[in-house]
């Protein structure tokens, strides 16, 4: 290639790493695995290490893949939050050691994991925790002290009453809790989270810190940002001195006198992968001594005085037995992989998703196939492709009646899944019941899965609704249940008929209603009965409410058998208000029925508390800028959402103006 072709291809490149960025950073939702992004990195380094005429100065190269969202106030970092250089094999470990040798004789390295989490800063005054924050940008991250305060391991006072600290650390999710979420999210027909990392990213970036609680987050805390009152003089140190805080430091680390001693090191740890409760996705290489590392410095994106080693990700050949197809609560034929056990990333598999009939058709997947399995994160396996086809094999096909009952399935237009016709399906029935119980929509203490299938199995319920006919001998008809118990789960049944109306709304399992989709509806109509009558156009006018959210929620209650239900849940005694009081509003507020988007820095308040105020007086927030968007309340470094506004003639107002409309009525 000429160098024209090298500058068209580092281009495709910074785009494509980019996109790859916000949907790991921001969005918590990557597309593509670590190894295949540290790949497209590793290659545009490559072009501009060859080519330094090529590489421009907001390269991602240059940069820290995050950066500070909206959500959140920002926190500008004093000491700048630095990612590291990634290493893929030990000759280039061994590269980095003889850089170090350039300066240092006999340089003393620390080996530890490395924690595939979300990286944070906490700070401490007096001992006291009082500010937490994302990494971002490296420079300036979001504002999640709220958040962090949910974090169990995180301690809010240290042993020692330290005048000032900053720590950074690694919130991480467990394996053990992380399979908890994902499957409560596939019961919910919810896409799930890929792997950990990202789902405590997306549970520590959450608005509602009573969310992130519910996650059960922990972090390890590896590095001494800043310290008033104490000299740290070395890494292992310092590690130390945290424990005695009263800081969960990461659970092995080693000092290395040599790099083959480091290497070692690196390969042991590599071998408890699959024995550790959380996830890692490699090893640190760190400089002991503090005046080394300063000595050293940084780059513009990398200390000089660190390194990660990266894992490869271990991909394995078995044989596809069987496909199982199973059936969930709105009728969607999901189906599983059967394949011959192995061992994976130190763990015994022999089940995977298949998604869909569209992922089996465009892999080519067969029974009998000789296919290739990969972990994604470590933690949920995929099959990455065929190797080989069985000789004689034939491609596969869903099945054209459901499983379970025997009904006919279809595929509605636009999707690839899909769905048993048949409304009163067992399988259909069971997912529903499991789901109408959850934490999240009634929250029946007590009423799991396999007390569910004993009623069923006996008769006594083959609707949610039936929970609430149940007598106490019902339920001492069942297996294990004395008086007490059985007691116990009656008030259970009973008190959930106090719940908030939301609640109800979400365990109905309308198709596309999620959690936050019922608080709205419930806000926006009060009551059961007029979310019944709304038609889908007064529904879509609800802020954040989609088109296809607005169909499907009308489409449901204009069923006989939707009006039937609702009747009937009223009969029974459940609650079908909204239980908060609404906001009165005068008809003369400027705020009333306006959109309003906030972006930038607010000279005097923080985004939420501009949110708030908005609400009170009748408005709506929006993330977003649209057509819809009545205002924009810019601040500074307000960003693409200006622009966004200026360019379809939004009226634009800053603080002063906002203070304005707010004082002459509030």
């Amino acid at each position: 290639m000429d160098i024209n072709q090298f500058k068209s291809r580092a281009e495709e490149l910074r785009s494509q790493i980019l996109y790859h960025n916000n949907r790991y950073y921001n969005e918590d939702a990557p597309e593509i695995s670590d190894y295949e992004y540290d790949m497209l990195l590793r290659e545009l380094e490559q072009i501009e290490t060859d080519f330094p005429a090529l590489q421009t100065p907001d390269s991602p190269t240059q940069r820290v893949g995050g950066s500070a969202g909206e959500k959140f106030s920002p926190v500008e970092h004093v000491v700048p939050m630095e990612s590291l250089h990634d290493s893929f094999s030990h000759d280039e470990i061994r590269d980095f050691d003889k850089r170090i040798r350039q300066s240092y004789d006999h340089p003393v390295y620390v080996v530890e994991p490395k924690i595939d989490g979300l990286s944070v800063s906490a700070e401490y005054r007096n001992g006291v925790f009082v500010r937490g924050s994302t990494r971002g940008d490296g420079s300036v991250g979001e504002d999640i002290t709220d958040n962090l305060k949910t974090i169990r391991s995180l301690p809010m006072k240290l042993n020692r009453p330290v005048p000032f600290l900053e720590v950074r650390g690694e919130v991480y999710m467990s394996i053990e809790s992380f399979e908890r979420l994902v499957e409560g999210q596939e019961e919910r027909e919810e896409k799930p989270f890929k792997n950990p990392r990202n789902a405590a990213a997306g549970s520590l970036r959450q608005k509602d810190a009573r969310i992130t609680k519910a996650r059960e987050l922990d972090i390890f805390v590896f590095n001494v940002q800043q310290i008033e009152g104490e000299t740290l003089t070395s890494h292992r140190q310092s590690l130390d001195y945290l424990t005695e805080l009263g800081f969960t430091t990461l659970p092995f680390y080693h000092q290395c006198e040599t790099i083959d001693e480091v290497l070692t090191k690196i390969e042991e740890i590599g071998e408890k992968r699959g024995e550790l409760p959380f996830q890692i996705d490699g090893a640190v290489i760190k400089l002991n001594d503090f005046s080394q590392r300063e000595a050293l410095g940084s780059t513009a994106k990398f200390p000089r005085w660190a390194e990660a080693y990266k894992y490869p990700p271990e991909e394995k050949e078995t044989e596809l037995l069987d496909v199982e197809i199973n059936v969930g609560r709105t009728g969607v034929l999901t189906p599983t992989a059967i394949f011959a056990p192995i061992t994976l990333a130190g763990t015994t598999v022999s089940r995977a998703t298949l998604h869909n009939e569209d992922f089996i058709r465009e892999k080519d997947i067969r029974i009998g196939d000789r296919v290739i399995l990969r972990k994604a994160g470590e933690i949920i396996p995929e099959v990455v492709a065929v190797a080989a086809h069985k000789e004689g094999s034939v491609p596969y096909s869903m099945p054209s009646v459901c499983p379970s009952c025997g009904s006919p399935v279809s595929c509605e237009d636009g999707e690839a899944a899909l769905r048993c016709t048949n409304t009163d399906c067992p399988a259909q029935l069971m997912r529903h019941m499991i789901h109408f119980v959850s934490r999240d929509a009634m929250d029946i203490d007590g009423l799991g899965e396999k007390i569910l299938r004993q009623m069923t199995d006996k008769g006594l319920i083959t609707s949610p609704l039936d929970l609430y006919r149940l007598t106490k001998e019902d339920i001492l008809t069942l297996e294990n249940k004395k008086e007490k118990s059985s007691d116990n789960l009656m008030r259970a049944i009973e008190k959930s008929k106090n719940n908030d109306l939301y609640r109800i709304v979400y365990a109905l399992g309308i198709r596309h209603i999620g959690q936050k989709a019922a608080k709205l509806l419930s806000d926006r109509f009060r009551t059961l009965d007029a979310i019944a009558a709304a038609s889908e156009e007064e529904i879509a006018s609800i802020e954040g409410f989609g088109a296809i959210m607005a169909e499907s929620t009308a489409a449901y209650f204009a069923l006989t058998e939707s009006r039937k239900l609702v009747e009937e849940i009223k009969i029974l005694g459940i609650n079908t208000r909204n239980l908060s009081e609404p906001v009165e509003v005068s008809q003369d507020s400027p705020f009333l029925n306006k959109t309003f988007v906030i972006t930038g820095t607010l000279p005097h308040y923080k985004r939420t508390e501009a949110a708030a105020m908005i609400e009170r007086l009748g408005g709506k927030v929006a993330s977003s800028v649209s057509k819809k968007t009545d205002y924009v309340l810019a601040g500074e470094d307000a960003g693409s959402k200006l622009t966004k506004a200026q360019t379809l003639g939004i009226t634009i107002i800053d603080e002063a103006e906002f203070d304005s409309m707010r004082k002459s009525f509030d």
